[in-house]
């Protein structure tokens, strides 16, 4: 798989974009050229997960372009499926970013976000610098929805032109990298935190959050934009 420091590799894929009347199109790495790009992938349409994710990303679509990055969804179904699914969903009938189809599994393949067991995408992250450098990237489990809201915060985090120490947030200061002062947790009594792990669930022989005819989110669309 991908990772950061690696050129994100150049894509010309059919898409579905519009926001009022969805429609065929394309999408390519050229036109996105010289902007921060985050691209996500999910495994398939019309399942229980994904519309969420698609819904939340696009939500978030105004923060990040005032950010100057664009948004860009991929999943291995074609896109007239994607069409179908927009047209279906009563949540993802109004959305300003394009689902780009990697019918062939190309960009799947090349980025190494292709789960051969399930055939599907992997649910990953990529934040793509100006330059077309993986900046950050991540990749959760089929049955595991992201958080959105971590994605937009990351990319602030890129753009501030500092180091940002642990849960920073857009308006915070900057780390200070001459400050070198011990920053055990003082309320331990060895002078140092004492991290905990739990356990979960244990897994299944099956791929989770791919069952069809899932039920839909439960929020209600933006009625502006």
């Amino acid at each position: 798989m991908l990772t950061v420091g690696d050129p994100f590799p150049p894509f010309d894929l059919a898409a579905v974009t519009g926001w009022d009347e969805p429609t065929l199109s394309r999408v390519r790495s050229a036109d996105l050229a010289g902007r921060w790009l985050v691209v996500f992938f999910w495994p398939m349409d019309f399942t229980s997960v994904c519309p969420t994710e698609v819904y939340g990303f696009d939500r978030a679509a105004p923060e990040l372009s005032r950010l100057d990055t664009a948004v860009l969804g991929v999943s291995i179904d074609s896109a007239h499926v994607h069409l179908a699914w927009r047209r279906h969903h009563p949540h993802l009938r109004h959305l300003s970013i394009p689902l780009a189809s990697d019918i062939k599994r190309e960009l799947v393949t090349a980025t190494g976000t292709f789960d051969r067991a399930t055939g599907v995408a992997l649910r990953a992250t990529f934040v793509v610098d100006p330059g077309g450098t993986i900046r950050y990237v991540s990749v959760h489990d089929l049955g595991t929805g992201r958080n959105v809201d971590e994605v937009v915060r990351t990319v602030a985090a890129l753009q501030s032109g500092g180091p940002t120490p642990c849960g920073w947030q857009p308006g915070d200061a900057l780390a200070d990298p001459t400050d070198l002062a011990d920053s055990a947790d003082p309320t331990s009594p060895t002078g140092s935190a004492s991290p905990t792990a739990t356990v979960g669930p244990a897994g299944s022989d099956t791929a989770p959050g791919l069952e069809h005819g899932g039920a839909a989110p439960t929020w209600e669309p933006a009625r502006t934009r």
